[in-house]
């Protein structure tokens, strides 16, 4: 497929705006040719391009930090069996602490801010920000717009908010950590500037469409490098026996294929039952990873190709 200019194509990313998903899709599209569509969870954005509602969405899949964003791998290996990754971004991540108007740090009773984001700024939140609770919204952007509108907070620390309706917070003095944008948007007030923990901080976001898309690739900016990623999901009934994961990942390793990422992840079905999580170096053109792929397929149930598209 080759990039398309169509000013009727969408492009959905985690809402609302002044998130960094958002922040990732306008730095890495032409604005001009795609219209960004804000969506509630990250679930949404992905079952949006399965359901044929969107040509493409922008999601986080890992942070060199917190490490992978389980709702995507879940969403992919599971529902959205339609959809591939044809690309990738990596975003540097800053985060502010953000309040609707200027506080003293020791004034603070609660922050707020996506689930993912407290594991990032852990050492900020523990020298500084001891004394305050931590709660959870379905975004950063979100967050920022509670801080905004903090006389409807109703209280809340359902962890359940990272995959649906955003949490609220009541109470007191509180703050949110987002993007500068996210302040800007809701006329908020940034109290402390760049509180992650390592300036390396940075979010890798893939780039979705359906596989039978006839919208083409999104129009990327070129700022990809040469060579070429292919992620891969795979379970199956020989994981019950001894040293079969080793048979597996030998399909790989005699075959000189690099791995740059393998994980786990609970098949929901009962303990004890996993599905792995792939990427590696090459595409599906290149003769080697078509060989380990298809050895790979006679150890297994079930081996999807999540997408092989080049690497950021």
């Amino acid at each position: 497929m080759q990039p398309v200019a169509n000013a009727d194509a969408r492009a959905g990313y985690l809402g609302p705006e002044g998130t960094f998903s958002e922040e990732a899709l306008l730095g890495s599209i032409d604005g001009r040719a795609v219209k960004p569509v804000a969506l509630e969870t990250i679930r949404d954005a992905v079952m949006a391009v399965q359901d044929g509602i969107l040509e493409w969405s922008l999601v986080p899949i890992e942070n060199s930090i917190e490490g992978s964003v389980t709702v995507t791998l879940d969403t992919l290996a599971g529902d959205a069996s339609e959809v591939a990754i044809v690309g990738e971004v990596v975003l540097p991540v800053r985060h502010y602490l953000i309040a609707r108007t200027t506080l003293e740090l020791g004034q603070i009773e609660t922050v707020v801010s996506h689930p993912h984001v407290p594991g990032q700024c852990a050492r900020f939140l523990h020298d500084r920000l001891a004394h305050a609770r931590v709660a959870a919204a379905s975004s950063t952007a979100e967050a920022v717009r509670l801080v905004a509108e903090r006389e409807d907070a109703v209280a809340t620390d359902d962890p359940a908010a990272s995959q649906g309706a955003a949490s609220r917070v009541d109470g007191g003095r509180w703050a949110a950590i987002g993007t500068r944008l996210a302040a800007q948007l809701y006329g908020c007030a940034v109290i402390a500037e760049e509180i992650q923990d390592r300036e390396d901080n940075e979010t890798r976001f893939v780039w979705l469409a359906r596989t039978d898309s006839s919208a083409g690739d999104p129009p990327l900016h070129a700022s990809s490098g040469p060579h070429s990623k292919t992620s891969l999901v795979f379970w199956g009934a020989g994981a019950d026996r001894a040293g079969w994961l080793v048979l597996c990942l030998d399909e790989f390793a005699r075959r000189s294929i690099n791995l740059t990422k393998i994980e786990s992840r609970p098949m929901r079905e009962r303990l004890g039952h996993y599905m792995f999580f792939v990427d590696l170096e090459g595409s599906l053109t290149d003769e080697a990873a078509s060989q380990a792929i298809s050895g790979l397929r006679a150890l297994c149930e079930q081996v999807r190709v999540l997408g092989s598209y080049p690497v950021a």
